[in-house]
């Protein structure tokens, strides 16, 4: 096993893995200390380049493992409950491209929903979806769960927002599924399938997301 530890951790770079039990501690436990699992090692890649070279040397050795976007999730589905590698995203947090004409975000998957917000409100245009936990939860995670939100009603679940997807499958293969059409009849439509999958699927590490107009004026109903 220490072989295999040593492998990922290389395949993660120097600074892309943490054995430290502090740092690892708040991975652990949802927030309301519902779930709480354990794990020796936190993986922390910051390119798909990464994550494709840790998940081939998991599919080599059999190794388990665990993806993690913000831990907010509610159900324990980002929780390690066995001891399994911890493998968070947060550290690919880059807003990559905000076309206001295509009205395209181009976001990798530890982007906080909030961050996503802000750049797009920073074009003048809006991405609709809105969490409570949008100050910490991520777009891979947002993805993963296809997210609601307060907004639902009116624009669709998050899996009504994403345009296309970069996801690496367990093999540690990429799918470069990252269009950015807002029309697209080009055969199947392969991204749906990791909408929603919690990572059972494949790793999501980028994502085109749909963009809208602003609203010129919003109004709160208030209780007759």
């Amino acid at each position: 096993m220490s072989d295999v530890i040593t492998r990922l951790k290389a395949a993660a770079g120097d600074k892309g893995f943490s054995e430290d039990p502090a740092e690892i501690a708040p991975h652990l436990q949802e927030w309301r200390s519902k779930y709480e699992g354990r794990s020796a090692l936190l993986l922390k890649p910051a390119t798909t380049q990464q994550v494709s070279a840790i998940l081939a040397v998991a599919f080599e050795t059999g190794t388990a493992i665990v993806p993690q976007g913000g831990n907010t999730g509610l159900v324990g589905g980002q929780i390690p409950f066995h001891g399994e590698v911890l493998l968070s995203l947060q550290r690919m947090n880059k807003v990559r491209t905000v076309d206001a004409e295509g009205m395209v975000l181009t976001a990798e998957a530890g982007v906080t929903l909030q961050a996503a917000q802000e750049a797009a409100a920073a074009k003048n245009l809006l991405f609709p979806l809105t969490l409570a936990s949008e100050g910490s939860c991520t777009i891979g995670g947002n993805i993963a769960t296809n997210a609601g939100g307060n907004h639902v009603l009116r624009y669709g679940m998050m899996r009504a927002l994403v345009l296309g997807l970069e996801v690496v499958l367990a093999d540690g293969r990429v799918l470069p599924m990252l269009r950015s059409l807002h029309k697209d009849n080009s055969g199947y439509d392969l991204k749906q399938i990791f909408i929603g999958s919690e990572g059972t699927l494949g790793v999501i590490t980028v994502a085109s997301l749909k963009l809208f107009a602003r609203p010129a004026e919003t109004a709160v109903a208030l209780p007759l």
